[in-house]
C-alpha cells in the first residue's frame, strides 16, 4: 500500500452515489496557487432545494424555492468567508463560529471546541471544516471533523489536521463513506488528492465525477499566492 500516492478526484467519488458535502484544499501543480473547492450533494427534497450564491469574497447558501423549505437550520448558512489573510471553508453554520473567533483573537481549532456534530439522528452527520491560513512565505491550511462517538450521537469526537502547501497535493474530507440508512460517517485522515494548475479542468472533473442525481452545487477557487487575484467557479444543478 502506497501511504503517499496522491489520488485524483475522479478515482475517489466516482461511482459513489452519496458522499454528502465536500471539502478540498491544496495548492496548485505549478505552486502558484491556493486551492479549494466545496461541493453539497442531497437525497431529500429539502437538501436538494439549494443553490450557492457569491456575494464578494463570500458564498451563501439559499433554498432555490423558498415555498418548499421544510428546516432551514441545516441547509442555509455560509460555508465560505475570509477574514484577512483567512479564508474559512465549512459544511455548516460553524463557519460563523470559526470567523467570530478569529475576530476575537482566537483559533480554528479552539472555536471548533465549542461545536458538535449536526442533531440530525441517526445519521449525526459530521461538521467538516478547513482553513486556508495566508503570509508572506505562501500559505498553510488545517482541516477538521467534529463526528459523533457512537451510533447514538452521545458524545463528539474532534479531529484536526494541519497540513504545509506544497504543490500538486490536497487533501479532500467529506461527511459520508457511501449511501446507506443511516448513512455511514466518513472516516480515517482526510485524502490526498492531486491540485492540477487549471481551474476549469478541476472543477469539470469534481462535478462530473459527482453523482449526477445527487449532487446539487459546486464552487471553487484558486488564489494566486504572490498576487491575491482570485479565478472563482460556480455550478449550481437548480437554475432559473
Amino acid at each position: 500500500m502506497d501511504i503517499y500516492k496522491i489520488n485524483s478526484v475522479k478515482s475517489l467519488v466516482e461511482g459513489n452515489s452519496y458522499v454528502g458535502r465536500g471539502i478540498i484544499i491544496g495548492r496548485s501543480e505549478d505552486g502558484s496557487k491556493a486551492c479549494f473547492a466545496y461541493f453539497i450533494m442531497g437525497r431529500s427534497a429539502n437538501s436538494r432545494n439549494r443553490v450557492f450564491v457569491e456575494n464578494g469574497d463570500e458564498v451563501t447558501i439559499y433554498p432555490f424555492d423558498e415555498s418548499k423549505v421544510e428546516d432551514p437550520s441545516l441547509i442555509i448558512y455560509s460555508p465560505i468567508r475570509k477574514y484577512k489573510n483567512h479564508i474559512i471553508v465549512t459544511n455548516g453554520n460553524q463557519t460563523d463560529t470559526v470567523y467570530d473567533a478569529l475576530v476575537s483573537g482566537g483559533s480554528f481549532s479552539g472555536a471548533l471546541t465549542t461545536r458538535e456534530f449536526e442533531p440530525d439522528g441517526p445519521n449525526f452527520t459530521p461538521r467538516i471544516s478547513g482553513i486556508l491560513n495566508f503570509d508572506k512565505d505562501g500559505f498553510d491550511y488545517e482541516m477538521s471533523i467534529l463526528k459523533s462517538i457512537d451510533g447514538e450521537g452521545s458524545d463528539c469526537c474532534r479531529y484536526t489536521y494541519s497540513y504545509p502547501s506544497k504543490a500538486g497535493l490536497g487533501h479532500f474530507i467529506h461527511t459520508y463513506i457511501s449511501d446507506g440508512n443511516p448513512i455511514p460517517t466518513f472516516c480515517g485522515e482526510p485524502e490526498r488528492v492531486a491540485i492540477p494548475d487549471d481551474i476549469d479542468g478541476f472543477t469539470s472533473e469534481i462535478w462530473e465525477s459527482l453523482d449526477s442525481e445527487n449532487k446539487i452545487s459546486l464552487y471553487v477557487r484558486y488564489v494566486d499566492i504572490k498576487t491575491g487575484a482570485t479565478q472563482n467557479r460556480m455550478i449550481n444543478k437548480n437554475v432559473r
